[in-house]
């Protein structure tokens, strides 16, 4: 298809960077628009977890019928995805997904919530992101690498796609949408919020056409890729080491306009706010968070966005044992967190009342 374009002096590849540099740049603005983040819309209080759940909703539900549209129209072919395997390496999937869910409740914040914060000044978010990419870069060939094969060894046949159920891909992605619209209609979140949820969710078909249709060569293919962050964090990682033995590939200029995005919104609006860590103690927990994130996003198959917002509207089944295992992580962690804290408190008041010794 790439070819029937006409473009003389570029190929595939060489395009594929630059596509994400303006898929990434869309999104950073979008995302900092709307503060969108998958872990308010499953942990912390009601008056902030539903408006962000609304959002992330409503990017979801324009993303499920513009992927299906394209996937129904012959556009983009699923078919072999790693997303709608029958095999899935489902102890890989629940504790890749559960240590992501973790991890962004002790960083505050998942991996596309942090390549925003990054552009906005946030140095912990900055930080955060490298050692996550790091960290994915040696559980996908380092030496995390063993346990990563070790755990995707043990599958079950429970996978494929929603689209062989009864009903077909139009019926379940009809589903998923309409229940996402609903929740996000009835979440709180503004009007104006919202809108602008919904056309960044379109982003999501955006990448799969544009590397699964419009770049598409036979000659000089490059491979079918969607919005993630994980396995682009490291490939940007990598490629910044090793910028003159590899090419930049689509991940590369996702990260970078996701970043540039998010810097121009936050500047524009006058968010821009240099941020540091406040203490030891904090940078420990984020830095922890951020192992977890980098290991669980690989093992997983993708992030919050890549197996969540973009891998759902696949219709893959792991996808949603993949986002269910983040936000059971998640809540799980968040719960130990705040029991924690209410048993330091108790202790700590109950040494003030003590009777002082003479």
């Amino acid at each position: 298809m790439f070819e029937s374009f006409g473009f003389e002096n570029l190929t595939a590849p060489q395009a594929a960077p630059w596509l994400g540099l303006m898929i990434g740049l869309a999104f950073g603005l979008l995302a900092e628009l709307t503060g969108l983040c998958f872990r308010r819309a499953v942990t912390g209080r009601a008056e902030t977890r539903r408006p962000a759940l609304g959002l992330w909703m409503a990017a979801l539900g324009t993303a499920v019928l513009g992927t299906q549209g394209a996937a129904i129209a012959g556009l983009v072919d699923f078919g072999g995805h790693r997303f709608l395997a029958s095999d899935l390496p489902v102890l890989a999937i629940l504790a890749g997904g559960a240590m992501f869910g973790a991890g962004m409740v002790l960083a505050r914040g998942c991996l596309s919530r942090l390549t925003v914060l990054t552009g906005s000044g946030n140095l912990r978010a900055a930080l955060v992101l490298l050692v996550a990419a790091l960290v994915a870069h040696a559980t996908l060939k380092g030496v995390l690498a063993p346990l990563r094969v070790a755990l995707s060894d043990v599958t079950l046949p429970l996978g494929g796609s929603l689209a062989a159920l009864p009903g077909g891909a139009l019926t379940w992605a009809a589903l998923i949408a309409a229940g996402a619209f609903a929740l996000a209609c009835c979440s709180g979140a503004g009007r104006g919020r919202l809108a602008l949820a919904a056309l960044l969710g379109l982003l999501v078909p955006a990448a799969w056409l544009g590397t699964g249709f419009l770049l598409y060569d036979d000659f000089d293919p490059i491979p079918l890729a969607g919005l993630a962050f994980t396995g682009p964090a490291a490939e940007t990682l990598f490629w910044s080491a090793a910028s003159t033995a590899i090419a930049p590939g689509f991940g590369v200029g996702l990260i970078g306009g996701v970043v540039a995005g998010a810097a121009a919104s936050a500047l524009a609006a006058g968010r821009f706010r240099w941020q540091s860590f406040e203490g030891p103690g904090q940078t420990g927990r984020y830095l922890a968070g951020a192992v977890l994130m980098g290991t669980g996003g690989v093992l997983a198959g993708g992030c919050t966005v890549g197996a969540g917002l973009a891998g759902i509207p696949t219709l893959g089944v792991s996808t949603i044992l993949a986002v269910l295992a983040i936000a059971g992580g998640a809540l799980a962690t968040e719960t130990a967190l705040n029991g924690r804290s209410r048993v330091g408190y108790a202790g700590s008041s109950a040494r003030q009342e003590a009777p002082q010794r003479g």
